[in-house]
């Protein structure tokens, strides 16, 4: 069974996501299992400190070596072989293909959430991907995390159940936006389904979604 362990201040932000929908289902089918790592408990001291202010000055507070290395290095006793991830602004901007290429791999991962201006740098010398989702910033990392892991876990084989669920998403080649799809009732008020979905046509209605699929930025 897979792993993914996320070391976070806020394991409890994770709750409901990952036991809810596909990730619960996952879950069941044994496909993979999550694991919270809280920092606090590696905190330093009887106040358990996780943070310190910057060397050079500055506003705000980074998250400490210390408490990092060795909860990544407990992580890692729970999984010899996963891969340590990281959001960061400069790291690779995810995509679609990269989160097929992350489920189709079978590894592990250890997702580290940042929090207030960042962390102290040494930490990447135990990372082993580091990964942005856009160029805008967020309070910490677990949001991101959730966005990865869901991206992730939902294309492992069986999670989404039919064979073709995840081959006609958008980004699945990609470049490619889904087509337009449409359910019953035929006519709602006054929007109908394109005919040719109606028709029973089968190159016609592939024809009609390879036209109304559309290129990506």
């Amino acid at each position: 069974m897979r792993k993914i362990q996320v070391i976070t201040l806020f394991p409890e932000m994770f709750d409901g996501v990952l036991n809810s929908s596909m990730m619960w289902k996952a879950q069941q089918q044994e496909a993979i299992e999550f694991k919270m790592v809280n920092l606090r408990d590696y905190g330093l001291g009887q106040r358990q400190r996780v943070d310190d202010t910057p060397y050079g000055g500055g506003d705000g507070m980074l998250l400490m070596a210390e408490p990092l290395f060795a909860a990544v290095e407990s992580a890692r006793e729970y999984d010899r072989n996963a891969k340590v991830v990281i959001m960061t602004p400069r790291g690779q901007r995810w995509k679609q293909a990269i989160a097929q290429d992350w489920a189709d791999s079978g590894d592990g991962y250890i997702f580290i959430c940042g929090r207030y201006e960042g962390y102290d740098e040494r930490i990447l010398t135990l990372v082993d991907e580091e990964v942005s989702v856009g160029d805008y910033v967020l309070t910490g990392g677990e949001l991101p995390a959730m966005t990865i892991i869901d991206s992730i876990v939902r294309l492992i084989p069986g999670v989404l159940g039919g064979e073709d669920s995840a081959a006609i998403e958008s980004f699945s080649d990609g470049e490619t936006l889904e087509f337009p799809q449409y359910t019953r009732p035929e006519d709602f008020r006054g929007m109908k389904v394109p005919d040719v979905l109606l028709s029973g046509n089968h190159a016609a209605i592939a024809k009609w979604r390879a036209d109304n699929s559309v290129k990506a930025d």
